[in-house]
């Protein structure tokens, strides 16, 4: 099991929308992934399957969409993450030695958006 490595992204704006589905198929497309997942597909989620990256259902957590032709963190996709960490929408089936570094992985978003992170409240 794997937690995928800081990108960085650049911030999509606050208000942005997000809907999981739709941005999914975006990625999908700009990260040449139709078919099956990428590295460019990994880029736009937090978790993923290490025993199993060629199958979408192991990729978990997405925090980006495709934005301007590149890829942006969405803030309500970061946030609505972290409420899952919390157990938000039945929590998140990943193993428990990775839940720290996924929370860290998400705390640099949350520190990107000047906010604290639900678990550090």
């Amino acid at each position: 099991m794997t937690v995928t490595r800081f990108q960085d992204l650049p911030l999509a704006d606050r208000d942005r929308h997000w809907d999981s589905d739709e941005a999914d198929g975006r990625v999908r497309a700009w990260a040449e992934a139709e078919e099956k997942p990428s590295a460019k597909y990994r880029d736009a989620h937090v978790w993923y399957d290490g025993d199993h990256p060629d199958t979408f259902e192991s990729y978990k957590l997405p925090i980006a969409d495709v934005i301007g032709g590149g890829l942006k963190a969405v803030p309500r996709a970061v946030m609505a993450a972290g409420a899952v960490m919390q157990g938000a929408r039945g929590g998140v089936d990943v193993p428990a030695e990775d839940v720290d570094r996924i929370k860290s992985h998400l705390a640099k978003y949350y520190a990107k958006m000047d906010e604290t992170p639900p678990w550090d409240r």
